[in-house]
């Protein structure tokens, strides 16, 4: 497992921007796709964007799809969320994951999953106001 500690969340108005930012610990964080998942009061949490371990495959919920874009920095150990022309409807705890590359050989359904990670952040809050 690697650990994870979560960053930029904020207040904003609707139609502003905010980048979460991802902090790992650990020497194999190459080995590890990255996944971003939002949960809001009274609300399951859900998949927001996931990123491959090398970088090379991104995924989205539909929902953000056009607006989010996830990214990372293997030599950094970080991970990133740029979030534009953000809704009140964004407005939730955002988590930062992990998982082996190996969780996800079966395909994208995988990476959209909370099953397969296995690290987790403590989340940071996003809310957007109308």
């Amino acid at each position: 497992q690697v650990q994870l500690l979560e960053s930029g969340g904020g207040l904003v108005q609707a139609g502003g921007s905010l980048r979460l930012s991802c902090a790992a610990s650990g020497r194999s964080f190459s080995r590890y796709a990255m996944g971003w998942f939002r949960q809001a009061p009274g609300q399951e949490r859900e998949f927001v964007a996931a990123i491959s371990w090398s970088g090379g495959g991104t995924y989205y919920a539909n929902s953000v799809k056009g607006r989010f874009t996830i990214s990372r920095d293997n030599a950094k150990n970080t991970g990133n969320l740029q979030m534009n022309s953000l809704k009140p409807e964004d407005t939730a705890l955002y988590y930062c994951a992990a998982g082996l590359s190996s969780a996800f050989y079966g395909g994208i359904y995988y990476y959209t999953i909370s099953q397969s990670y296995d690290s987790w952040g403590q989340g940071t809050q996003v809310t957007v106001s109308s």
